[in-house]
């Protein structure tokens, strides 16, 4: 897995690439806006960390550049945490956000999920009838399209994708809604039922594992 990591202070590119190398990925760098740009057109990477504060380009105008020729998980940085800055970076698309300072073991955990999250991208996943096509980013039972909520669809595609496993509450708070989710598990219970209605007979294979969570068995 080769990643980008854009950022203008060296030693936070020097503590976190020493920890995402540990675990085996393959790191570029970029100091500033202008060279994270042009080195993610020119390369292939499975994710972009991006700094949003840096000189030249600044880390909102990069993936805006970027997003229009690629479309690369970026997980971004910022010394800043105001909701405002979140909001921005979510409006663009990004996967997630971390605010300065952090964990660097956290930080790896974040990219592992973000990864995880788009290995699968692009595939279809049929069981009889019901088939999500993540490329197109539709839902069909019995070859008729369903209209998911963007949440609904991304727990069925991460139910599906992790068909047999047992999943809790706390696996699908993170997974599917993030690290700085406020809310409890009654979010995901509610977002289950609705999952389960909007699925018809197919609902029946989100089985509820007691004192855990969830599971999809087919």
């Amino acid at each position: 897995m080769k990643i980008l990591l854009v950022d203008d202070e060296k030693l936070i590119r020097d503590v976190v690439r020493e920890y995402l190398e540990l675990d085996g990925f393959l790191i570029d760098e970029a100091d500033d806006g202008v060279e994270a740009v042009a080195m993610a057109l020119k390369n292939d990477y499975n994710l972009i960390i991006m700094d949003i504060m840096m000189p030249k380009k600044d880390g909102y105008q990069a993936v805006r550049e970027i997003r229009k020729e690629k479309d690369i998980p970026v997980l971004m940085l910022s010394a800043r945490g105001e909701e405002f800055d979140k909001l921005l970076g979510f409006e663009l698309g990004i996967d997630d956000y971390v605010t300065k300072p952090f964990s660097p073991k956290e930080l790896v955990a974040r990219v592992k999920a973000i990864i995880k999250r788009n290995e699968k991208s692009g595939v279809k996943l049929e069981f009889g009838g019901l088939v999500l096509d993540d490329k197109a980013h539709e839902v069909f039972i019995d070859n008729k399209p369903i209209n998911l909520t963007p949440k609904e669809y991304d727990l069925l595609k991460f139910f599906i994708s992790n068909n047999h496993i047992a999943l809790s509450r706390e696996q699908l708070l993170t997974n599917i809604w993030g690290y700085d989710f406020f809310g409890d598990d009654r979010t995901v219970d509610t977002h289950v039922k609705t999952l389960r209605h909007q699925l018809g007979e197919y609902g029946k294979y989100i089985k509820t594992v007691r004192k855990v969570g969830y599971k999809f068995e087919y």
